[in-house]
């Protein structure tokens, strides 16, 4: 299976869990949203999943090595991380913990 695939695998479980959770799109993709905040959204030009989380969280993910800045266009989004295909295992954790802070 792929990154991709696993990924939407498990936004869809993520969606029978938590009727607030909704496909979207952003920046011309798809993605997912708590209500109206974004929620994450899986970036196959570097092969991972990008989650919304609060900044200390993604500066420690981002530190300890388990993630990366998300930078579409040379910006860093400070609140968004990228976990690589790779460290997928750490996605339905970070997911959820993803619609804990932006549905709150």
């Amino acid at each position: 299976m792929t990154g991709e695939d696993r990924f939407w695998q498990l936004a869809g479980e993520l969606q029978a869990e938590d009727r607030r959770v909704q496909l979207g799109t952003i920046m011309s993709s798809r993605c997912l949203r708590v209500g109206d905040g974004f929620l994450a959204l899986y970036d196959a030009k570097r092969g991972g999943a990008v989650v919304k989380l609060p900044r200390q969280r993604v500066a420690a993910l981002i530190d300890s090595g388990h993630g990366e800045s998300f930078a579409p266009a040379g910006r860093v989004f400070k609140e968004w991380v990228l976990v690589q295909d790779a460290q997928r295992r750490r996605w339905p954790k970070l997911l959820r913990e993803g619609i804990a802070f932006v549905g709150s």
